[in-house]
């Protein structure tokens, strides 16, 4: 069944922008009777058929939804973008298929990107919703400094991941506890020391992702299926 997002969806019926009811109508060959599902990425799924086959204005007739309820557990993901966006764009693509709630992008004093456009990456982050089959869209936050993310954090649930020499602890261990869970994942020349300071003096544990030495996008979705896994 094709799927659909609709995030203002209020009321018996839906119409498509125009650029999904021409992708419904030309492209799918859907036609008046055919029964696709509707997301409105707050936990909502709706099945709904199609009333009005239009190109430019492809109307569905709203029927039986549920509310899926949230996972019982928070995963979010603080990263320094790589400077190559393809690489963000398929670390956000594979996170939301395995399930996070939260993502946000890091400018930190190693970042080789310093600024993040998102209507891309939340194209990207509804398409795997709908691959997927979430039901919640994960929010995505803008270019972040760092100093800033880390004075806000809560230390009880946050983590940082750095290469850094030191005691650390997996994060399977620390991600088992709790109801939520931030990790930092730092660009590709790590976070400095002075940053790593910073998280710890704010109560921020290091913890590790294992033996290898991973890319930034790697190890930021190593640590979005690792909470995913443990919990």
């Amino acid at each position: 069944m094709h799927t659909f997002y609709a995030p203002d969806l209020n009321g018996p019926t839906f119409t498509l922008p125009e650029d999904e009811s021409k992708h419904a109508v030309r492209v799918l060959r859907l036609g008046v009777g055919d029964a696709v599902e509707l997301l409105d990425g707050r936990g909502g799924r709706y099945a709904a058929a199609v009333a009005d086959a239009n190109p430019k204005r492809c109307q569905l007739r709203i029927g039986h939804h549920e509310t899926v309820a949230p996972r019982s557990y928070f995963t979010h993901v603080a990263v320094a973008p790589t400077k190559n966006l393809d690489r963000m764009e398929w670390f956000v693509e594979k996170a939301v298929e395995v399930g996070v709630e939260r993502i946000t992008f890091l400018r930190s004093a190693r970042s080789e990107r310093r600024e993040l456009k998102l209507e891309r990456l939340e194209k990207i982050a509804i398409s795997a919703m709908k691959q997927s089959g979430q039901a919640w869209l994960p929010q995505l936050d803008e270019m972040t400094d760092y100093a800033a993310f880390v004075a806000d954090a809560t230390p009880e649930t946050t983590f940082i991941a750095h290469l850094e020499e030191g005691e650390r602890t997996a994060l399977t261990q620390v991600a088992a506890a709790g109801a939520g869970c931030c990790v930092l994942i730092g660009p590709e020349g790590d976070f400095t020391p002075a940053e790593i300071a910073l998280a710890l003096s704010r109560g921020i544990r290091p913890v590790t992702l294992g033996e290898s030495r991973l890319r930034t996008e790697t190890a930021a979705l190593a640590a979005a299926f690792t909470v995913h896994l443990v919990r």
